[in-house]
């Protein structure tokens, strides 16, 4: 396979951070990540965009370090969505074909799919995802994939995603105004599934929970099957703001006391370890105890494995769930969360990581829960598509000499001005001295 296939980019715009990811296939299917760039995320709350300029710029950050690092100029990226706007329902449709005889085709399941896209939804909202569960052919029922089978009636049943138009408008302005089109807008709990998840735990049975900093997600599978998909409007952040509130104390205090002294468990935190925070402006500084930060956390991490718990009675599969529960995302990391998820729900636990599609070594700067949509992302957009508009642009042309003959070739197709400009505004700085030059 030549280097310059199936490259594909992606961005995962979150609530506390934006990362721009590229990726191509090796020839064994596994994903080689060529460069990853993250960048604060200061214009999202709970996965919906509220200030377009700043994200902007996030992305335009992320952006143009990741096509530094990789040397790869997209034009078409795939983009995460989630949000407490996002919505599932199911549905059952149903064609009837004019022979029994003839074999059913791709085609008929498209036209299915696309009988879903036009069942009516509440104005302002839109279908990002119809996702087929099973199929009927002739009333034999638990049919998963009908192509080739003969048969003049063909059902269908359906897990249909719904989000609001305006939320993915504002996603899609962002990515254009850094001069991007979006490929395939994709649900979130969908790619970091993708990214985190076996298919013996799809097939047995499994939750996945993506704990972010504004929302929750969850994706419920069964018999290899998506079975339910939910985002709780609440993650890490609530809890960053009540360790704040509780204690009184500024919010990049709070996060970095949740990170490095943070449980998820009080019971089992120690009374008499303290850790000391300067105080505010010059002030006195505070004493906090181990044990009143960590039931804290424990008392909101409690709310959001409710609502998980809630999610997955209200999906039908609760008493099918074997492998049970696969935490992931930056909130994941959490320490003692798994005994706590474990003890509340009563299903086992393990800490999603990314690494199970990537080749090679994986690097442990890329391999962590929070970049797993990001990863599942690529991974869901080779499966949209087998190649993309991206290029791998070779790394000797980065040192570009507009003076050199391969410039006056070029030249000939248009104005050296105009092949200057390209460059510069693909690869930032480099021209600088040149573009003095010229003029």
């Amino acid at each position: 396979m030549s280097k310059h296939d199936k490259i594909v980019a992606a961005i995962d715009i979150g609530t506390t951070k934006i990362v721009t990811i590229v990726g191509r296939k090796n020839e064994d299917g596994k994903l080689e990540v060529l460069s990853l760039s993250k960048a604060p995320s200061k214009g999202v709350k709970r996965g919906v965009v509220q200030n377009i300029e700043e994200t902007v710029n996030s992305i335009r950050t992320t952006v143009e370090e990741a096509q530094g690092k990789s040397g790869v100029i997209f034009s078409e990226v795939f983009v995460g969505i989630a949000g407490q706007h996002i919505k599932s329902i199911k549905n059952r449709g149903y064609i009837n074909r004019n022979s029994d005889e003839g074999e059913i085709t791709k085609e008929d399941i498209k036209q299915l799919i696309e009988d879903m896209r036009n069942i009516p939804i509440d104005v302002g909202e839109e279908i990002i995802h119809v996702l087929p569960q099973s199929f009927i052919v002739d009333h034999e029922a638990g049919v998963k994939n009908p192509v080739g089978m003969s048969g003049r009636r063909l059902e269908g049943n359906f897990h249909i995603v719904i989000g609001k138009v305006a939320s993915a408008r504002n996603i899609e302005k962002c990515v254009n105004r850094v001069g991007l089109d979006i490929r395939e807008l994709i649900l979130e709990p969908l790619a970091s599934s993708e990214a985190v998840l076996t298919e013996d735990e799809k097939e047995a049975g499994v939750v996945l929970v993506d704990i972010g900093g504004g929302t929750t997600d969850v994706a419920v599978y069964y018999d290899n099957v998506i079975r339910h998909t939910a985002v709780i409007p609440f993650g890490g952040n609530v809890v960053t703001n009540d360790i704040k509130e509780g204690c009184s104390i500024l919010n990049r205090q709070a996060e970095s006391l949740k990170k490095q002294f943070g449980s998820a468990l009080g019971g089992i935190a120690a009374t008499e370890k303290v850790v000391t925070i300067p105080g505010i402006s010059g002030r006195e500084p505070k004493e906090i105890s181990f044990k009143s930060l960590a039931y804290i956390i424990q008392s909101r991490m409690e709310e959001i494995i409710d609502a998980v718990n809630f999610e997955v009675q209200n999906s039908g599969f609760a008493e099918k769930i074997a492998a049970g529960i696969v935490l992931t995302g930056g909130g994941a990391l959490l320490k003692h969360l798994p005994q706590l998820v474990k003890f509340r729900t009563g299903m086992d636990v393990r800490i999603g990581l990314p690494k199970l599609h990537l080749a090679g070594e994986v690097d442990d700067e890329i391999n962590q829960p929070m970049f797993s949509t990001g990863i599942g992302l690529i991974l869901k957009g080779f499966e949209y598509s087998g190649t993309n508009e991206a290029r791998e642009e070779p790394k000797e042309e980065i040192v570009f000499d507009m003076e050199d003959e391969k410039a006056d070739k070029v030249a000939d197709n248009g104005t050296r001005r105009s092949l200057f400009e390209w460059f510069k505004g693909s690869l930032g700085e480099l021209f600088v001295e040149n573009d003095a030059e010229m003029n």
